[in-house]
């Protein structure tokens, strides 16, 4: 019984302890999307720290979850617009939009401005 409690107790103690899942600067980032395609508000645990771009957590309160890559260094991100959110919709089924393209640009999100 003490060995079970104390397994239990470790499992525990890694996932209080787990490192962020992206790297810094972040390379990915998770979408809120509604059945539209539309952004919804996600809610990000982030470090406290303005050099420090990693999110350790993201959660959607609404919306589908879907893993997008951050803008790279002289990228930027496609401007919203019906088309576009008509395009995400359709890409994110898979509920990732790396590798997805829109108009020959990557469906890229810009980094998180601390």
């Amino acid at each position: 019984m003490r060995t079970i409690l104390a397994f239990a107790l470790a499992l525990t103690a890694g996932a209080a302890s787990a490192q962020p899942v992206s790297g810094n600067p972040p390379t990915q980032t998770v979408l809120c999307l509604n059945a539209a395609g539309q952004n919804e508000p996600a809610i990000c645990k982030v470090p406290a720290s303005r050099l420090d771009l990693r999110e350790d957590i993201c959660l959607c309160t609404s919306g589908m979850t879907v893993a997008a890559p951050v803008c790279g260094a002289g990228e930027t991100a496609p401007v919203q617009s019906a088309a576009f959110e008509r395009v995400r919709r359709v890409a994110a089924r898979d509920g990732s939009l790396m590798g997805d393209l829109f108009e020959g640009r990557a469906m890229c999100v810009a980094p998180r401005r601390p």
